[in-house]
């Protein structure tokens, strides 16, 4: 009986079943199968308990558990245990979606002594509890998606993943403060880098900006220091006032062409670069209101924050007031929002024919930043805030918000459907625009501003790099930005192998956050290229030479350029057509083998 006792347990501790097979039916394929409550996602809606002693009496399964967090440390450490104890040479984990977690387990097998190959996956949370208001069915169908994961797990046989040899070298697209920390930190592992800036000069945009918070140093200082490092580094290569024009390859084997802008009408030059790994740090564009939007375009005192902030930053601190135009300003009304968190069936569509539904993040900090540096530069102006939220989620930032109250900053929030209106101002009025919004603070009351400037807090929007999206497929979101794999589990990596992401390419960032992203994106390119050799899954279409003919609708039929080609050989003194897979490109979809007219 202690063989059929521990074909059961629960958190690791056994529990008898209450039949099965016989030891018998038992030898040869040893399965374990592990039923994750994922902290209630699975089991408030799955019995996981039967779901687990129903898997333990199917033939071959010698081990059935179930776990509350199968992917934590100790749920791993479960299932390597059993490998060793129970001598089991196949693996199935129920739990989430595999594209969370079949890595992770594929690990844990590994560290068990198994081939990663062996394990199969069943998701139990977004295929099941997820989507199931039913116990019983939820249930039965989890036991059920465990049952198959069973039946495959036992064909499944030890593969080798495939091998790819990478060029030691990291392609890093674009020179701001992000792609600046990305080139150094590649460097300092030993990789040689290529930098390639479309400006003349390396900085981004945060070489325009005045003091930063919270050091107070000036952005041009800070960029500067980044500059100077990786001109003076021999490991990297910079071309400015270039663009790529040509990209393609897969991971370890990237070949992108450079055209590099010639002097004084010169001819530009073209320079062929083979990189095993790229890095985007395109950054992104601050939003241009439509003309019109909130006067923008057709008031000459209605700015953006980004020409404010240049404005403040080209200006003596030395107490002299500040004047716009040649005038006096006495007072200034910020809004916030404009181009972020745009309502459907209030806002109008972009001309790329989205919504910027989404939160810039750093345009509330940025703005109380501003009203607190005009605050101690020039305290006798008066200061309007309009605003939705204030989101000053950093650390230290709260800081700035309430800065801002002391020094008597006057909030009034707008709400989305009732964004505020500038119009000219009347002369008697005594200033040169009139804001007007109703205020949520005093019970939806119209308030109306009269103001010298109007200055907008506008948003990120994705930088423009069409040629690049297409050429290597980037995955966008919904935003335009482009698109990780996960937000937690693979931050900057995108479907695309070899390809990471850094900086505000990516989403709305700070400073401190595309630093960091930068080096995130740095160590995960650098894990590729060190060892020399990419190592990928195996799971890849196969050709069959004894029944190709060479048609060619798959190489119509598949999606990934690359992926399969037709070529000519000789067979027994005749040329033939046969179909030939890149195994680094093919992600083994199948709809090659769908259109074979002789599968």
């Amino acid at each position: 009986m202690p063989e059929e006792n521990e074909r059961l347990g629960t958190a690791g501790n056994e529990k008898e079943a209450e039949d099965g097979p016989p030891p018998e039916e038992r030898e040869g394929t040893r399965i374990g199968v592990y039923v994750c409550h994922c902290g209630g996602n699975i089991s408030d809606k799955v019995d996981v308990e039967e779901v687990a002693r129903r898997a333990g009496k199917l033939p071959g399964v010698a081990v059935a558990r179930t776990n509350m967090f199968m992917c934590s440390d100790p749920g791993q450490a479960l299932i390597v245990e059993d490998i060793e104890k129970h001598h089991l040479d196949h693996v199935v984990v129920a739990s989430c979606s595999p594209s969370l977690h079949e890595t992770t387990f594929r690990t844990a097998v590994s560290r068990g002594g198994l081939n990663p190959f062996v394990y199969e996956h069943a998701n139990v949370r977004e295929q099941v509890s997820w989507v199931h208001t039913s116990r019983e069915e939820a249930t039965e169908k989890a036991a059920v998606l465990v049952k198959a994961a069973v039946e495959k797990a036992r064909g499944l046989v030890p593969l080798d993943p495939i091998r790819v040899e990478a060029s030691r070298r990291a392609l890093v697209v674009g020179g701001g403060v992000a792609g600046l920390r990305a080139a150094l930190d590649l460097s300092r592992r030993g990789v040689p880098v290529t930098l390639v800036e479309k400006e003349p000069e390396l900085g981004g945009r945060v070489s325009s900006l005045g003091k930063i918070f919270p050091t107070e140093e000036r952005g041009p200082e800070v960029v500067d220091a980044l500059v100077e490092e990786v001109r003076g580094d021999s490991r990297i290569t910079v071309f400015t006032a270039s663009r790529i024009v040509q990209a393609g390859g897969y991971v370890g084997n990237f070949t992108v062409v450079v055209e590099e802008a010639g002097g004084e009408g010169g001819e530009p030059r073209h320079h062929e670069i083979r990189a095993g790994a790229v890095v985007v740090a395109t950054g992104f564009t601050p939003y241009t209101p439509r003309k019109g939007e909130y006067g923008f375009g057709r008031r000459s005192r209605v700015v953006t924050l980004p020409d404010f902030v240049s404005l403040l930053a080209g200006l003596p601190d030395d107490g002299e007031p500040l004047s716009f135009e040649g005038e006096p300003v006495r007072s200034i009304a910020f809004i916030h929002c404009v181009g972020s968190r745009e309502l459907e069936g209030v806002h109008k569509p972009h001309e790329d024919g989205r919504l910027h539904t989404y939160c810039s993040r750093v345009c509330c900090n940025a703005t109380l930043k501003a009203v607190n540096d005009l605050h101690r530069r020039w305290p006798d102006i008066h200061v309007f805030d309009f605003y939705q939220d204030i989101r000053t989620y950093g650390r230290g930032h709260e800081e700035l918000y309430e800065q801002a109250s002391r020094d008597g900053t006057i909030f009034i929030r707008y709400p989305g459907d009732g964004r505020p209106k500038v119009t000219k101002a009347k002369p008697e009025d005594g200033g040169h625009l009139l804001v007007t919004a109703r205020d949520g603070l005093t019970c939806g009351e119209e308030i109306e501003t009269v103001v010298d400037l109007v200055v907008l807090a506008v948003g990120m929007v994705p930088a423009p790099i069409p040629e690049l999206v297409e050429s290597l497929k980037l995955p966008q979101g919904t935003d335009g930005f482009l698109l990780e794999v996960h937000p937690k589990l693979r931050p900057v990596e995108v479907a695309v192998n070899g390809v990471v992401l850094a900086g505000t390419s990516q989403g709305p960032k700070d400073i401190t956050e595309s630093c960091q992203s930068a080096s995130a994106a740095a160590s995960k390119a650098a894990s590729i290229l060190i060892r020399g050799h990419v190592e990928l899954d195996p799971y890849v279409a196969r050709v069959d030479p004894e029944r190709c003919e060479g048609s060619g609708l798959c190489v119509a039929e598949c999606e990934y350029d690359g992926a399969l080609r037709i070529e000519e050989r000789e067979e027994d003194g005749r040329t033939v057509k046969r179909a030939v897979v890149n195994e680094a490109l093919c992600v083994g979809c199948g709809c090659c083998v769908a259109v074979c007219p002789n599968r």
